[in-house]
């Protein structure tokens, strides 16, 4: 039985072989090879065969040729070398021949040649691929590293959504339990890899790449994205109308009693197959406080809080919202006999419709906001784990949910800043110490530790630094936080948000006492007092008089003029 197989298997191989020697007449055939699902098995004897045919010089240069060899209908797409280099190098036809290289496929002639050019397209890929990644997560973008099966299966569904009913053909391939096709369309990719190290393009160690912080920055360039987008409209053409013909009619002849279903597809998530698929954000790992996690991360509230709040002992798990306008703040608490233990959970929604609209006109004019909740988060992440590994207090993160947008963090005991100021300001003349000063002072210096790095925090509300049982003070919420930025904006939301407690009956040098002893700390610190001068000026003081008095507010704003520029 297995050499009456063979022995068909070679028939059909050589008919195949006689059948592109035909279509490509006395022209050179450069490589002949069948596209995924194409078995010339036995035990395939009722599937139809597809086969790329590859010709020098080819007239004319597109042609599509039908036949039955050995009882099974059989499609060869014919293509001119040049024009399928081209598809190679640039999608010059939207990868339509291409992508035949993206799925796992069987040379019958020109081995060689489709190897390398699978290689060429792969590094091309996996460069458009990064690209997309730091353009859609650019603050993650310098800790993010990426397993070498991402790039596989992401390029995979890329043609999966330009045509969702693929999905039926290639669930084998993007399921979980595939193997010998996924290791032979990892090859290339491997390949490519080390080839993009070796060209110093990206870094590739233990199994992941990482970006250089050159590669990131071009990326960001709005050109980047532009010239990424324009290859989507061709790629969706040319794949929908050549690479999936044949398996349009192979489709729609044998799922039938599901074309009523395809009225309703509109994403890949909704398609259902019999295997569960593989998520390529399960490769993209981001690290956090020295713990990695995957962008497919979906863990919620319920789940986690079991696996890490109750692993010793039974205890009593509580939910409770703390907070959150714009976003959801949750307090976790697991109760036992003896103590205790409390984390922080926080979601990050987007910022949409009536909810968007205020923050856009409060800020028009002296800063952009992050709005969409994934950005922010990625802004928590990053920023916390920059300060913290430069030594500042931080509550460090536990978790990190990418997929349900959470963000679990340590709680931190103490009193944030708005609640010390308040105090403050409505205490006793006898109360106000030098030493309730001297914290003023260690937070202006503590912000100007902070410039000096070149981050700007972005929401530095008194109630976002919190002052421990120890007195000592740690910054919180980071997700309007950047590289670069605005240092003025930082100064000028602290400044009059502590004349934000005072009321038209407060005297003035409380708060005045407050603003210099701030000031004062920023300066020594190596704060610029250039920027200290900016807080003061129209740009920021209109924004704030929507909730200050008009009086404090110019207050504090000539007090942040009249700083010397000599300091």
């Amino acid at each position: 039985m297995i050499q009456k197989s063979d022995a068909k298997k070679f028939k059909l191989t050589n008919q195949i072989i006689e059948f592109c020697t035909q279509i490509a007449q006395s022209s050179q055939i450069v490589a002949i090879s069948t596209l995924y699902n194409s078995s010339l098995s036995l035990k395939n004897s009722f599937n139809p065969i597809e086969i790329l045919l590859i010709i020098k010089d080819f007239q004319p240069r597109i042609l599509t040729k039908y036949r039955i060899l050995e009882g099974r209908k059989t499609t060869v797409f014919a293509v001119d070398q040049w024009i399928f280099e081209r598809d190679v190098d640039r999608g010059f036809l939207g990868e339509a021949f291409a992508s035949s290289l993206i799925f796992p496929y069987k040379p019958l002639v020109g081995q060689d040649f489709l190897f390398q050019r699978e290689i060429i397209l792969k590094k091309r890929l996996i460069l458009e691929l990064l690209e997309n990644l730091v353009q859609n997560f650019p603050e993650l973008a310098f800790q993010i590293k990426i397993k070498p099966e991402y790039f596989m299966y992401e390029a995979i569904l890329e043609r999966v959504r330009v045509f969702p009913p693929l999905v039926y053909n290639l669930s084998t391939l993007l399921s979980k339990t595939s193997s010998e096709e996924v290791k032979s369309v990892q090859v290339g990719y491997i390949e490519a890899i080390l080839k993009l190290k070796k060209e110093n393009q990206i870094n590739f160690s233990r199994n992941k790449v990482s970006l250089k912080k050159k590669f990131i920055n071009e990326s960001k360039n709005p050109k980047t994205y532009i010239k990424n987008l324009r290859k989507k409209a061709p790629r969706s053409i040319f794949t929908s109308f050549f690479s999936v013909w044949s398996q349009l009619l192979s489709f729609f002849s044998q799922k039938t009693n599901i074309l009523a279903s395809l009225r309703k597809l509109n994403e890949i998530n909704i398609i259902k197959t019999n295997r569960p698929l593989v998520n390529p954000q399960e490769f993209v790992l981001i690290s956090a406080n020295d713990k990695v996690f995957s962008l497919a991360d979906g863990v919620d509230m319920v789940t986690f809080a079991k696996k890490h709040l109750l692993i010793k002992e039974k205890k009593k798990i509580n939910f409770e919202v703390i907070g959150g306008v714009l976003n959801d703040v949750y307090l976790i608490k697991a109760l036992s006999v003896d103590y205790e233990e409390k984390i922080i959970v926080k979601r990050f929604r987007d910022w949409s419709g009536f909810k968007w609209f205020p923050l856009s006109l409060w800020s028009l004019g002296a800063r952009n906001l992050s709005v969409l909740g994934r950005s922010r988060l990625a802004k928590e992440c990053e920023i916390n784990g920059f300060l913290l590994e430069k030594g500042f207090r931080v509550p460090k993160i536990l978790h990190v949910s990418h997929k349900k947008r959470l963000v679990f963090m340590e709680y931190i005991e103490g009193q944030d800043l708005s609640i010390f100021v308040k105090k403050f300001l409505n205490s006793n003349v006898s109360k106000k110490t030098d030493l309730n000063l001297s914290i003023m002072q260690e937070v202006g210096e503590l912000f100007a530790k902070v410039h000096l790095l070149g981050v700007t925090l972005g929401d530095t509300k008194p109630e976002n630094i919190i002052i421990d049982s120890n007195g000592e003070l740690f910054l919180l919420d980071f997700e309007q936080a950047s590289h670069g930025g605005d240092k003025a904006w930082d100064l000028a939301v602290f400044l009059y948000f502590l004349g934000h407690s005072v009321t038209s009956f407060s005297d003035k040098k409380p708060i005045v006492s407050l603003v210099n002893a701030f000031l004062s700390g920023y300066l020594k610190g190596g704060g610029s007092a250039v920027d200290v001068k900016k807080a003061g000026s129209s740009k920021y003081t209109r924004i704030f008089s929507v909730f200050i008095l008009p009086y404090f507010l110019y207050l504090i704003s000539n007090i942040c003029k009249k700083v010397n520029l000599k300091n």
